[in-house]
């Protein structure tokens, strides 16, 4: 019996999660669909400024896979298509050709400062915290 009830206790906390996830995502994808962005899009530039501050800096690929939810596939999928939108350069790594490295261009960060305020309200909006 109590086995049956940490399970119940543990799926309606999975499922808490899973709803609140879904309830951001939805807010962050309205906030930014003008702007043409979703929030995985946000959410890969926003790891890129802040893994690459200076204009001309990069980042490994390889170094986002584990920091975004998706898989290395579609966040290669994601990258090539903000590349075609100017906001993304991809270059292959010299020493490793194996690697990717990715850097924002001037055009993405500024998309990124002109959006991050809206992209910010949205996650207090969604989770609660609107101060």
């Amino acid at each position: 019996m109590a086995a049956h009830t940490t399970g119940t206790r543990l799926e309606e906390r999975w499922r808490e999660i899973l709803a609140v996830h879904a309830r951001t995502l939805g807010e962050i994808d309205r906030a930014l669909h003008p702007y043409g962005l979703g929030a995985s899009d946000f959410e890969v530039l926003d790891l890129l400024v802040a893994a690459a501050p200076e204009e001309g800096d990069q980042c490994r690929v390889q170094n986002l896979v584990g920091r975004v939810h998706l898989s290395q596939s579609a966040l290669s999928r994601l990258i090539a298509r903000l590349e075609r939108d100017g906001l993304v350069t991809r270059s292959i790594c010299a020493e490793d050709r194996r690697g990717v490295y990715v850097s924002v261009t001037p055009k993405g960060r500024a998309l990124h400062a002109e959006v991050l305020p809206l992209q910010r309200a949205a996650l207090a909006r969604a989770l609660g915290d609107e101060a």
